[in-house]
């Protein structure tokens, strides 16, 4: 039976683990290190490094390296090297299979299975493209589990007393908090609060705009505008900040950084530790705001709370630990190894899926409240943030115009009350409801969550049954078929067909044909050119079939085009009266 393995897919360093014996054992990349960097770098050759390998080639190829995707994921961005475009969930995809591939030389077994952990802050669109890149490495996602809960796994596993405990996950890009209880087998998440784009890049930029200032104030030379020297300095400031963690100074060189007129000039200081906390000071600062926040959130009183765990390698430096105990007092756990807990933790809960380790139930919540976008712009909660998953939950909602037709649900995740102010999740139109006055139909819009955080909404006419339903995906969008063609497309030195184009091509294509074909479905549309808009519909479709990205993007243009006039118009009673024999004329 092929190994399941747990995997951190960390924003600067990714681990995997899995169940041996019952307990769980980290598994060393081919490089003989328990971390691999979750960096990807493109040779000039076209090759494809990865981890260290890649980190290496970032000095003199920082162009072509990527590093931090993980801030990336589930949002509608993409690099381009050598005209190919790359998505998040194909970077990632790289570094989960070089943790795939190592992990299955390690064991002498093949793996097809695995449980990948994220931020608790992660939206629903970050943990589906969470799913994707795994998809695309060759991999069977059973689970998406929450980096505090996994860490917690790790250290609760064996213990029976019944306990309260904060996880401080500080990792290279992200911070999470969770408060959890801990009753036997019982692990029960009470609350979550986090920031995707706090971590331990964030202090190394901060402490490298310092020297770079520095430098500039002493020399007369502008490093910010060397980007062969920021790349040199970059490694040397990441090695002085740990080096931090156990040391009251550390020192900088760096010879040959840069030269003006006089000749070469080179970088060295000594950084006492105290300066760098006073640097970054307000970033922990903000991460103890957020744990406060957490407690309050999860009804907990700070004397209840037992313990505190540290996780993530940014959790390491003395600041953090100092913060903590001067808000909670002294409740940091030792023995909990920071940087390997939360990989450990995922191959926990791989062992409770396939019933190596029993009598655990894991009870996580939803980080972020899910509802739509009402009259008004106004965000309408339907399930809370906190809330235990899996989970399905309902409101009742009513038209607000006489005979209206359709429904548009916009599905939304956030706290704020104006919906433009949170995160749109998708959004999808229920045609064809029964014309009434309004108020008087009634529709029913229904949210589920599943075991990895997964959305799923359905809205529904409650007088003719009438229902339409959808699963949020990724902000790209990947179908099944998407993710087959990047598969396809993972041999980076391969040429042909671009399907990156193509699906980002036909996923715009079928938005735009849906929306025409509800609207030519309008009873006066018939007063207007129908069969024109279905005939551009129709030439948007061959173009997806012969997978011409040129036609579809032309016929899909002039789709468009003819579908936002004709919905001008149409909405428009005023001018839908003037402008009706206008418009015959022009489409006739």
């Amino acid at each position: 039976m092929p190994k399941t393995i747990g995997i951190d897919l960390g924003t600067t360093r990714s681990s995997c683990a899995y169940i041996k014996d019952g307990s769980a054992v980290i598994i060393p990349n081919a490089e003989g290190d328990f971390t691999t960097p979750s960096t990807v770098s493109f040779t000039n050759k076209g090759a494809v490094l990865i981890g260290e390998s890649a980190k290496n080639n970032a000095i003199l190829n920082s162009s072509r390296t990527v590093e931090g995707i993980k801030r990336e994921m589930g949002k509608e961005y993409s690099i381009t090297i050598d005209d190919k475009i790359y998505i998040p969930e194909q970077i990632s995809s790289f570094i989960l299979s070089k943790l795939k591939n190592d992990a299955e030389k390690y064991i002498g077994e093949k793996i097809k299975d695995a449980v990948i952990t994220v931020p608790a802050y992660f939206s629903d669109s970050q943990r589906q493209a969470t799913v994707d890149a795994g998809k695309i490495a060759g991999l069977n996602v059973l689970r998406i589990i929450n980096e505090p809960t996994a860490a917690a796994l790790a250290y609760g596993l064996g213990k029976s007393e019944g306990e309260t405990i904060l996880v401080y996950d500080l990792g290279g890009g992200t911070f999470d908090v969770s408060i959890l209880e801990i009753e036997g087998g019982l692990f029960e998440v009470r609350a979550a609060k986090g920031n995707n784009c706090l971590g331990g890049m964030d202090f190394d930029k901060r402490l490298l705009d310092f020297i770079v200032y520095r430098f500039k104030e002493e020399t007369g030379t502008d490093l910010s505008k060397d980007k062969l020297a920021l790349n040199k300095l970059s490694e040397e400031v990441e090695k002085v900040k740990i080096a931090l963690s156990d040391e009251a100074e550390a020192e900088l060189n760096v010879p040959f950084i840069s030269a003006d007129e006089n000749g070469p000039l080179h970088l060295s200081l000594v950084i006492a530790r105290e300066s760098f906390e006073k640097l970054i000071e307000d970033y922990i600062d903000e991460t103890v705001e957020l744990a406060l926040e957490a407690l309050e959130e999860a009804d907990t009183p700070i004397d209840s709370l037992d313990k505190i765990i540290l996780v993530g390698g940014s959790s390491l430096i003395p600041l953090v630990r100092s913060k903590l105990e001067e808000a909670f007092g002294e409740k940091i756990v030792c023995g909990v190894d920071p940087i390997l807990a939360v990989a450990k933790g995922a191959a926990i809960q791989c062992g409770i899926i396939n019933g190596d380790i029993g009598d655990i139930t894991l009870v996580d919540v939803t980080p972020l409240s899910l509802g739509i976008e009402t009259d008004g712009g106004v965000f309408v909660p339907i399930i809370e943030r906190n809330t235990a998953i899996p989970t399905e939950q309902n409101k009742i909602f009513a038209t607000i115009e006489d005979n209206q037709e359709d429904v548009e649900v916009h599905i939304l995740q956030g706290e704020r009350r104006l919906a433009k102010e949170n995160i749109s999740l998708g959004k999808f139109i229920l045609s064809g409801i029964k014309k009434a006055k309004r108020g008087e139909t009634k529709i029913e819009v229904k949210f589920s969550i599943d075991v990895n955080s997964i959305v799923s909404v359905s809205a529904r006419d409650m007088e003719t049954g009438l229902m339409k339903s959808i699963k949020i995906s990724a902000k790209t969008g990947l179908s099944n078929e998407d993710i087959r063609n990047l598969i396809r497309d993972s041999n980076i030195n391969s040429s042909g067909i671009d399907y990156i184009r193509l699906f980002e091509l036909n996923r715009e294509a079928n938005e735009i044909i849906d929306k025409a074909e509800n609207l030519a479905s309008r009873k006066e549309f018939d007063l207007i050119a129908k069969n024109d808009i279905y005939s551009l519909i129709d030439e948007v479709k061959r173009g997806i079939d012969e997978k011409d990205a040129d036609k579809i993007e032309k016929s899909m243009t002039a789709l468009k085009d003819f579908y936002e006039e004709a919905e001008f118009i149409l909405n428009d009673e005023t001018i839908y009266n003037v402008k009706r024999e206008i418009y015959d004329n022009i489409y006739s």
